[in-house]
């Protein structure tokens, strides 16, 4: 960190009426400040987030007021609100603090013993019972220093990728969502159908009937994301009754238990965690697509020593994943005939 003078030299005239930063009289404890002022709208929850005392922060935030000469927050009755001109600063200032966190965090190697770096992965959770535990077997007799947080996906994931993906290390999803995007493939799977065995179609078969107007518990039934197999029954003619919608596969088996809802499930996840007493898995009632799921990550982490080695480690789990019996593929599906 270099520390500034007066603020009011920050800038110098390039050519035409624009300015540019001197970089060298920045001091960078100004960007962090602002992060936080911009993401709380609070001097004390800014203070708090960068456990500096409240005094401090209202100097930043005098500081910066001159700087941009603009208030950034004001008082709208008990609470501050930001400017027109400091919601404009949002992005820019997320952007920045990510570029910066980026080169200061970037080493000219990576070695996981005594480090103490944590990555960020975003997946659902699915992903982490299939390879969680052998990504994390793995890296346990790598070094003791790396630290690894699964967060949830969110719709941010397939609407506004790019920013998704600066926020994390790296996300597991399946092909078909993102494009453009650094990946590398880690394993494949299939669709088995949910049923519990009072279902009527646990004995009369998955007919087309029954798949149009039996009721549905829907994993990610959102506007932005799908599934592979949910988009697959579009495909076919059947556009499923989703009555209840849920994020979490997990959760999918008991929601089917005692019910007579469907629900489309991975078959990894069926092999890993089983399925409660009652609930039957069956065959997918088309010719179940492949789903192959990847690593992505933002092309500005390409370089980097640390997540190459990430890249690695999951790609070493993967290798380590059972294979799907091939003659599980091909067993007769139910009749879809009405």
């Amino acid at each position: 960190m270099v520390a500034i003078g007066r603020l009011d030299d920050l800038w110098e005239p390039c050519e035409g009426s624009d300015v540019r930063v001197r970089l060298n009289r920045v001091d960078l404890n100004l960007l962090t400040s602002l992060r936080a002022l911009l993401r709380h709208r609070s001097v004390t929850r800014a203070a708090e987030e960068l456990m500096v005392s409240q005094p401090t922060m209202s100097a930043a935030l005098a500081r910066l007021r001159r700087h941009f000469e603009d208030d950034l927050l004001t008082r709208v009755g008990n609470r501050s609100e930001l400017t027109p001109f400091a919601r404009q600063l949002c992005e820019h200032v997320e952007v920045a603090a990510r570029a910066v966190d980026g080169v200061f965090g970037t080493r000219p190697g990576f070695s996981p013993r005594g480090t103490r770096r944590q990555f960020v992965v975003a997946a659902s959770d699915y992903a982490l019972p299939v390879i969680g535990d052998e990504l994390l077997r793995i890296i346990d007799a790598s070094g003791e220093g790396v630290r690894v947080r699964f967060a949830p996906l969110a719709t941010a994931a397939t609407e506004r990728p790019d920013e998704f993906l600066r926020d994390v290390d790296t996300m597991i999803m399946p092909h078909g969502a993102l494009s453009d995007v650094p990946h590398l493939d880690l394993f494949e799977d299939r669709w088995v159908c949910l049923l519990d065995e009072s279902n009527p179609a646990a004995t009369e078969g998955l007919t087309r009937d029954a798949l149009s107007t039996l009721p549905w518990v829907m994993t990610y039934h959102h506007a932005t994301m799908s599934t592979l197999g949910a988009r697959t029954l579009r495909m076919h003619g059947i556009e499923p009754d989703v009555r209840l919608g849920t994020d979490s596969f997990l959760a999918v088996p008991s929601l089917v238990t005692g019910t007579n809802n469907l629900a489309l499930l991975q078959r990894r996840l069926v092999s890993t965690v089983g399925l409660p007493p009652g609930v039957k898995a069956v065959e997918f009632p088309f010719e179940s697509p492949v789903m192959r799921l990847a690593l992505w990550w933002h092309p500005s982490r390409e370089s980097d020593p640390a997540h190459r080695w990430l890249r690695d480690q999951f790609l070493r789990a993967a290798s380590y994943l059972p294979d799907l019996d091939p003659s599980l593929f091909h067993l007769s599906a139910p009749s879809t005939e009405k």
